[in-house]
């Protein structure tokens, strides 16, 4: 085991992603959980509980701070890193197999977009590796391991629901390509009752409320999700997760353990990547789903890539490989992590190929100019601030204290409830000013959202309006507010 090397990368990854992470802003999510950890549940309509709760942890430890908040995150990432050393250990690589699956992990865009940021996905992807490694020395070794795997499966439950699908591909890989003996065992059967009895309290608030996480895949599908691509995008998607430089690493770990004898216990994993991208893609799932499988087709495909360097021409291959470490690297860190000035990021490509950099800008204007719409109204007068998303939201009871609580009818926030009946003006966010005359008798425009840099993202040129004399109930208006997505 490359014990020192692998931990010196994964030290390296977390470190940059560290070094990086204050220089933008919250992301529209990060917002929505801080106000959600607030708000503590079994589960959530769009999500279980883990990554509300931790996010409301840290910022109870270090209030504010925005590093702190993505530490967990890059420890996350560190913790990918060498897992996906340790897979390649698994399958029979030396230290340079080890090290080189770990860095082109460590370099992927996948990783660094998420590593950034606290995110679900984040925590989503280190189950996934750390599932499937524990599920490698399980077909392998049986026994105890088989309880480990199941109670890591139950905990990366009550953060996403996608790990079952993880777990159900194995199972199937192994029910098509062995080893089937497994099944003869009890200890994949306790593991599997682990897991279940961890995620029990996520799945009797699900059971109890409806399964509204079911109608949102539905609106995900659909494409309401500023994530969702395209089905036909899906495939093409799958080729710069990682990086269209290191395709060949990880084809050839598929190859690998479709055919290599020497990794037949693990065939199941071959049949796992089918059958999850079949499924996703049938779903309409997002492409960035099959993202987790990635560490172990990475681990499977370093030896033969290291024994096609040590063939033929060595140094020149070598050159190769390390040269499609750097440019994955020098690229994905581009258009993933925020380097580029804040002001630059309008005139580049990145708002284009990375969603999710254009919604960590704009939020501390965004709540000056609701601050500055509620000061059209008397001072005494019970204001609330309604918004159409949950960042919207997020933002308001983060940067704008005064006027928290927000309410919005987007996802968890409209189990929250409507403000009290005494509040009979808004300033609201988002709405068609002809929507908002069904509801209030005054309608005026207080502006719009300007995140200062020129920079188009979900925010940009928003209007914001001052409506009141509110003209129904909000027991009957707060129904017609409800929006999953």
């Amino acid at each position: 085991m490359a014990r020192l090397p692998l931990t010196g990368l994964a030290a390296a990854v977390a470190l940059l992603l560290l070094a990086v992470s204050g220089r933008y802003g919250y992301h529209r999510d990060e917002l929505y959980f801080l106000r959600a950890g607030r708000e503590a549940a079994f589960g959530y309509v769009d999500q279980p509980p883990l990554t509300p709760l931790l996010a409301a942890t840290v910022d109870a430890l270090a209030p504010g701070s925005l590093v702190a908040l993505r530490v967990p995150s890059a420890l996350a990432a560190g913790l990918v890193v060498v897992l996906t050393g340790l897979l390649a250990r698994e399958f029979g690589g030396g230290r340079a197999a080890q090290l080189l699956a770990a860095a082109a992990i460590g370099v992927s865009a996948f990783l660094l977009a998420v590593g950034h940021l606290l995110s679900t996905s984040t925590f989503d992807l280190l189950a996934w590796t750390a599932l499937s490694w524990l599920l490698v020395r399980a077909l392998r070794d049986g026994g105890a391991v088989w309880l480990a795997a199941g109670a890591v499966a139950g905990v990366a439950l009550q953060n996403k629901v996608q790990p079952a699908f993880l777990v159900a591909a194995v199972l199937l890989g192994v029910l098509v390509a062995g080893p089937r003996v497994v099944f003869r065992s009890p200890w994949p059967w306790l593991g599997g009752a682990l897991a279940l009895l961890l995620w029990a309290p996520n799945l009797a608030w699900q059971a109890t409320n409806g399964w509204p996480q079911l109608a949102l895949a539905e609106a995900i599908a659909a494409g309401s999700s500023g994530t969702s691509e395209p089905w036909y995008l899906f495939l093409p998607f799958q080729l710069v997760l990682v990086s269209p430089l290191l395709v060949p690493v990880w084809g050839a770990g598929w190859v690998r353990l479709a055919r290599d004898p020497g990794l037949r216990p693990w065939r199941a994993f071959a049949v796992a990547y089918i059958a999850l991208a079949a499924v996703f893609l049938l779903t309409g799932g997002k492409p960035y789903y099959l993202a987790g499988l990635y560490p172990v087709l990475l681990a499977a495909g370093a030896d033969p890539v290291l024994r096609w360097v040590r063939r033929g021409a060595g140094r020149l291959r070598a050159g190769l490989v390390a040269a499609a470490l750097v440019l994955s690297l020098a690229i994905d860190a581009l258009l993933m992590l925020p380097l580029l000035p804040v002001g630059a990021l309008a005139g580049s490509p990145v708002p284009a190929v990375n969603y999710d950099a254009g919604e960590t800008v704009g939020w501390p204007a965004f709540a000056a100019t609701v601050e500055s719409a509620r000061d059209r109204l008397p001072a005494g007068e019970p204001v609330a601030v309604l918004t159409r998303n949950y960042g919207e939201a997020g933002a308001v009871d983060r940067f704008a204290p005064r006027l928290a609580p927000a309410y919005s009818g987007h996802n968890a926030y409209w189990s929250w409830g409507p403000p009290g009946e005494e509040v009979t003006a808004v300033v609201a966010v988002g709405f068609p000013e002809e929507q908002l005359r069904r509801w209030f008798g005054r309608v005026e425009p207080a502006g719009r959202v300007d995140n200062g840099v020129g920079l188009d993202n979900d925010e940009q040129g928003v209007p914001v309006w001052v409506a009141a004399d509110r003209l129904v109930p909000w027991s009957q208006l707060w129904p017609q507010l409800r929006r999953l997505g």
